[in-house]
């Protein structure tokens, strides 16, 4: 069974699955997370969902990069969580599917390509506390740990 985290699903809607890979990208003592202004501003881990026909780690590299504009290497799968959210770019409520990877940063390749993302290195302390999404808290708090033992 996959964790959910966020609201409780709500009887009087009608969800639609949306696969998503999103990363925890440690260097040194900081995380590299974006900052999206629309549709609502929120602070998160790189990453989306997943396009028909593309595999989970392809979307993960293509997200990474169209959010932060960075590349990435190793990734390694952390785990999955679930929530259930209006996603009003698309005008319907979902049960997003959320994989986690751990990823070693590697170079900056340019800005955000994509409108509205701004990326942003942070001391991982602070990304704990400001991350809007309670699975990527969760899953930073993983990586975090993991790394220490």
């Amino acid at each position: 069974m996959i964790r959910r985290f966020g609201e409780a699903v709500r009887a009087d809607r009608k969800y639609r699955v949306r696969h998503g890979v999103y990363a925890v990208l440690l260097l040194g003592d900081e995380v590299l997370i974006t900052h999206q202004a629309e549709p609502e501003p929120e602070y998160q881990l790189p990453g989306g969902g997943i396009d028909p026909g593309e595999s989970p780690l392809h979307a993960l590299h293509r997200e990474v990069y169209e959010e932060t504009g960075w590349s990435i290497a190793q990734p390694k799968r952390l785990g999955a969580f679930r929530r259930f959210t209006y996603m009003p770019e698309y005008d319907r409520w979902a049960e997003k599917l959320c994989a986690i990877y751990l990823a070693r940063p590697v170079r900056r390749l340019g800005p955000p390509s994509e409108p509205g993302h701004q990326a942003l290195w942070v001391p991982a302390r602070d990304a704990a506390r400001i991350l809007d999404n309670d699975g990527d808290r969760h899953f930073l708090a993983t990586a975090i740990s993991r790394l220490m033992r």
